[in-house]
């Protein structure tokens, strides 16, 4: 007797009620309120970065429609048709990866099944992912359909790339704008599923994850997972950075108050220590600026002054290091020493913040010529 299969933690913790839908607050909202308000549109295009949660709304509104008894937002998870919805193998509500049927063909295909009424639930519903990757023709076999489609059909629609969908497409659907989710929100909810995996996490680690995820949930329980498969029981921030070449935020600001402080010799001491640790200086350098906007934002609030970097700076000369350090990001991906190009990046950002703008300067010589001009004149007077 075999033992059963592992599921990811992505999976088993994959939302099976709305108000388990992470980080898209206004997109629950919305669609809570359409079914309960019954206005069900005939067309969604959800829209967003990866792992933000499109397919599982796409899945969770399905079943919200096809509720026994009627559309509803609260759906009984333990019905053999909730069930069969949420693992895809319901006959009424079909995944199609658009990626691989997008032949103008296969959609025409698509076009004459709509026609026939659903088996089992109360709409026929098509989820189509990647939608983007579908041909011009596919669209346009498409059109006529998703502007009269039959009663009981609907199309939910999503994907990464909303720039690549036809005009015509979007303009027949409600869109939906999938944010990336918080990196607090992100360790939240990973605090909670680790708990219940039996899992002792520290609280830097877990920001550490949610930092490294880049705003999607999946990506940081993928991360999560392959940290217990290393780890065992109980994970430490150390862990998570040796295993993905990530520094420590307080590294991260180090780094920054070097910089600021223009203190070169610390600088590269440490850059040395990052290369030898074996750390993605792609990584770090994504790290820095964020950080940099941070204090960036502290300036602003501070009437354009601030301190967190233990060296006065202005909001210009953060603006000036971040521009830098933005310009030199496809230097140090593409160039032939990543560190060598990371270094100078970093040094011409601590540079330039300290250098004084062209056209500031030019103010300062003009008001200093005026306050001169004014002063040989009242002597003369």
């Amino acid at each position: 007797m075999t033992n059963q299969a592992y599921q990811v933690i992505a999976r088993r913790w994959r939302p099976q009620q709305f108000d388990e839908l992470v980080g898209q607050d206004h997109i629950v909202q919305t669609l809570t309120n359409a079914i309960e308000q019954n206005r069900i549109a005939h067309a969604y295009l959800f829209v967003g970065p990866r792992g933000t949660g499109k397919t599982s709304t796409a899945r969770l509104f399905a079943k919200a429609l096809n509720s026994e008894g009627g559309p509803s937002v609260r759906v009984d998870d333990s019905s053999e048709l909730s069930q069969s919805i949420m693992n895809g193998s319901c006959m009424d509500v079909i995944e199609i990866d658009g990626a691989s049927n997008n032949s103008v063909d296969q959609i025409r295909s698509l076009r004459e099944e709509c026609q026939y009424t659903p088996t089992q639930c109360t709409y026929k519903i098509y989820i189509i992912d990647e939608v983007h990757m579908l041909t011009t023709a596919a669209f346009n076999a498409l059109l006529k359909t998703l502007e009269e489609p039959p009663e009981h059909v609907k199309f939910f629609f999503a994907t990464t790339e909303a720039h690549k969908v036809l005009p015509t497409i979007v303009s027949r659907c409600q869109r939906f704008e999938f944010r990336p989710i918080e990196e607090s929100v992100i360790a939240d909810k990973l605090c909670v599923i680790a708990k219940a995996e039996g899992i002792e996490i520290e609280k830097a680690a877990l920001h550490a994850i949610a930092r490294l995820a880049n705003g999607g949930m999946r990506d940081a329980q993928s991360i999560l997972d392959q940290m217990i498969s290393f780890c065992g029981k109980q994970i430490r921030e150390s862990d998570v950075l040796d295993v993905y070449g990530l520094v420590g935020i307080e590294e991260v600001k180090a780094l920054a108050s070097d910089m600021a402080g223009l203190d070169y010799t610390q600088l590269m001491d440490r850059i040395a220590n990052f290369v030898q640790g074996g750390r993605d200086l792609i990584r770090v350098h994504h790290d820095l600026l964020a950080y940099i906007r941070e204090v960036l934002l502290d300036a602003i609030q501070n009437k354009g002054k601030t301190v967190v970097l233990g060296t006065e700076m202005t909001t210009a000369s953060l603006m000036r290091m971040s521009e830098i350090l933005q310009k030199g990001e496809s230097s140090i991906r593409t160039g032939l020493s990543e560190r060598s190009n990371f270094e100078i990046v970093l040094l011409k950002a601590a540079e330039e913040s300290r250098s004084l703008e062209i056209d500031s300067l030019i103010q300062t010589i003009a008001a200093s010529e005026a306050s001169d001009v004014k002063g040989e004149k009242k002597k003369r007077g």
